[in-house]
């Protein structure tokens, strides 16, 4: 009866009790779920199965049942009328440093019901994860917030508060699942779901955001060895988080692998199924750090290293994540030089998000406004260029034309921080594709761009400033929220707990604070677009200075 035999929602038909076999109801419910998930192991909780004998005899020994993988065994998370017509739902979660996106999905269907992005709650105390996790180590509870808990779900949203752990930490937990809260009871709200039929849950963050998430403490993660809480977290039940969904819902967490691989990219992962590829296949994610896998169906090797801040909008005050306003594309003229931009929603400019800047970075050096060295060029960008307290600064927009009535520009100090940036980012992926798999850029078959990072980014542009190697475009294949897509994916495949275990239990991780030959390559990188013009042919400067 079931939509598909990969969906978490099945339709199943018990054996009917007779004088012959005295099976207790749960013990009938299990075996049926045996015989459909071809499996030895089924967990019913005891809240499900103390209603279970009146629901099956009204029912007439039919029921609809949410499944979730569970570790080793496979559970009940919902028993429902099988001829009721009723939406059964999930809630799939991005849950970034900086922004929290969720999907409401229809589990039988896999219809994306409602979708919604938030702030997230926790840059109140700190913008990055670092700041975060230092502190989640205080032990001051001042303005610690409890968990909203309607009368809807009694006990839900005590679970964390008889945790151990430091006020911080409460009070980082508290910001993001009440922020969650609220845009979960937003979703079903406008959609007219009852949150009560929201049976699961499944988020992908990095490795930070998942402890604060779950309430484990992350402290150790930026400490040598860099060793987090758990890697691969067990599911828990939303009651327990204090998530206002039903209380028996299950929550599940992509497992991290290291410090400073998380689950966000193993979710980019599945999503993408580079997993599966005969041929090997590289993907990139850029946030609070850059994120690399490379591999394919045999193997997979990951590494991560700090090349986001400057494309997260820290790399100026101009800097900002994309949003209405922000510019996103940037197109110079090399024999005039005229700047064109565009705008998110093509509203007046108000700053410039990383996919600017990097437009930006590699229409300056094009045309011969900044040097291999990334220094501007007093020459080149003639009145463009001004100082402010005695550094050099670049006009990319006269406040007579933005929307907050001031210059919009970057300094050289910005550019620096860019140029390091982009150096970082492509010796990350020289020390994993070259150096540890011994394999050479066009041995790719895919070259993976996740995250917002990869939504907005024009490839031959950091093609052009040498943060990516010069490969061919149609190699390029933006993925946009990787994160969520694979988040959501997993609330509608039976087969995707299997699926991620291997991944997880496939993946050698290369930890890059140790790697010596990093800081050579790195050196070299921090040119325009390298040291080596070979690596990079199909860069043609309009000017050149030599």
């Amino acid at each position: 009866m079931g939509i598909n035999k990969k969906s978490l929602v099945r339709y199943i038909e018990l054996t009917k009790p007779e004088l012959s076999n005295n099976s207790a109801d749960a013990e009938r419910l299990k075996d049926a779920l045996k015989k459909e998930l071809k499996t030895e192991h089924i967990s019913i909780p005891l809240f499900l199965a103390a209603s279970l004998p009146e629901k099956l005899r009204k029912w007439e020994h039919r029921v609809k049942c949410v499944i979730f993988k569970e570790l080793n065994f496979w559970s009940v998370a919902a028993i429902r009328d099988p001829e009721e017509n009723e939406t059964l739902c999930g809630v799939a979660a991005d849950i970034g440093t900086t922004r929290v996106v969720l999907q409401l999905l229809d589990l039988e269907t896999g219809e994306v019901i409602n979708e919604r992005g938030f702030d997230n709650p926790q840059a109140a105390i700190a913008p990055d994860v670092l700041a975060r996790i230092h502190y989640a180590g205080k032990n001051s509870g001042a303005g610690l917030k409890e968990l909203h808990s309607p009368a809807l779900f009694p006990g839900a949203g005590m679970g964390i508060h008889g945790n151990s752990g430091s006020a911080g930490l409460k009070e980082l937990q508290s910001l993001i699942i009440n922020g969650i809260n609220a845009n979960i009871l937003a979703l079903c709200k406008e959609s007219s779901i009852d949150p009560a039929m929201v049976y699961l849950f499944s988020g992908a963050g990095n490795t930070a955001m998942t402890h604060l998430f779950l309430g484990l403490d992350p402290l150790y993660i930026i400490r040598e060895p860099y060793i987090p809480a758990v890697n691969a977290p067990e599911p828990v039940n939303a009651g327990e988080l204090g998530l206002l969904i039903n209380p028996g819902a299950k929550v599940f967490l992509f497992p991290n692998v290291g410090s400073y691989f998380g689950g966000d990219l193993m979710a980019g992962i599945f999503y993408s199924g580079l997993h599966k590829k005969e041929n090997p296949c590289l993907m990139v994610d850029v946030g609070t750090n850059a994120e690399v896998v490379v591999g394919n169906r045999d193997w997979l090797m990951a590494c991560a290293g700090a090349a986001g801040p400057a494309l997260e909008g820290g790399v100026s005050d101009m800097g900002m994540t994309a949003g209405p306003g922000v510019i996103d594309r940037v197109k110079i003229d090399p024999e005039t030089r005229k700047i064109d931009i565009h705008t998110i929603d093509e509203k007046p400019a108000i700053g410039i998000c990383g996919s600017g800047m990097i437009d930006l970075a590699a229409e300056l050096f094009l045309s011969g406004m900044l040097d291999i060295r990334g220094k501007f060029s007093k020459k080149r960008c003639e009145s463009r260029l001004f100082e402010k307290r005695g550094v050099d600064c670049f006009r990319l927009v006269d406040k007579a034309e933005t929307g907050t009535g001031d210059d919009i520009f970057l300094s050289q100090v910005d550019m620096n921080s860019l140029t390091s940036s982009k150096a970082a980012m492509h010796s990350i992926l020289e020390v994993i594709v070259n150096q540890t798999a011994g394999l050479d850029f066009d041995e790719l078959e895919r070259f993976y761009v996740a995250g917002t990072f990869g939504s907005f980014i024009n490839p031959q542009s950091a093609i052009s400033i040498g943060m990516l190697p010069d490969m061919p475009l149609e190699k390029f294949e933006v993925l946009g929220n990787s994160s969520l897509k694979g988040a959501a994916k997993l609330l509608l495949d039976s087969s995707a707990f299997k699926e991620i275990e291997g991944i997880r239990d496939g993946i050698t991780y290369i930890e890059l604070n140790v790697n010596q030959e990093f800081m050579n390559i790195f050196s070299g990188a921090k040119f325009y677009p390298h040291t080596d013009r070979s690596r990079f042919p199909s860069v043609k400067l309009y000017y050149d200075e030599t």
